[in-house]
């Protein structure tokens, strides 16, 4: 068995993208058995800086550009979760306890049509836009924390 305490977390960013509604991003997990869903999110690559890495993910994951969201807000300090555990020492080569996360708020200035879940490397089978309560609800139960606290940060600008 793994010590979670002797391992670190793993650096990463999130998105909270929101449209002209204040309606929040949700993504359905390619890799979960259940109906997972999430708010893009992912790993900070050495040197990378936490914005940029943020608008990196969210191309990756969505397909939506820089040109098309508008910086809004990101939490003031780092958010930080740990895996349950049944994933710990099997997920991210069993490097980490969890991950120290770093979120940005982006207004998406575009058209539905432009987000493309279809990339190389997938994350999600499919999307859609929803309240910051149904997305906090949605979430797999070991990261609710974090969205509680996101969703706090950002209420003024979410809806539901």
């Amino acid at each position: 068995m793994v010590d979670p305490e002797t391992l670190p977390y793993r650096p990463c960013v999130g998105v909270v993208l929101i449209n002209a509604k204040g309606e929040i991003f949700a993504g359905q997990r390619l890799d979960s058995e259940s109906p997972a869903w999430q708010m893009p999110q992912g790993g900070i690559d050495a040197g990378e800086k936490p914005r940029k890495a943020a608008l990196r993910e969210l191309w990756e994951e969505t397909g939506v550009t820089e040109d098309l969201v508008e910086f809004v807000a990101r939490t003031e300090g780092w958010v930080t979760y740990d895996l349950p555990p049944e994933l710990l020492g099997k997920v991210w080569g069993g490097k980490y306890r969890g991950q120290r996360q770093k979120w940005f708020l982006f207004r998406f200035l575009g058209t539905d049509d432009q987000v493309r879940i279809d990339s190389d490397h997938p994350e999600f089978s499919r999307w859609r836009w929803i309240g910051a309560g149904e997305m906090v609800a949605a979430i797999v139960p070991f990261k609710r924390k974090v969205y509680e606290e996101v969703v706090a940060a950002f209420r003024p600008h979410l809806a539901g």
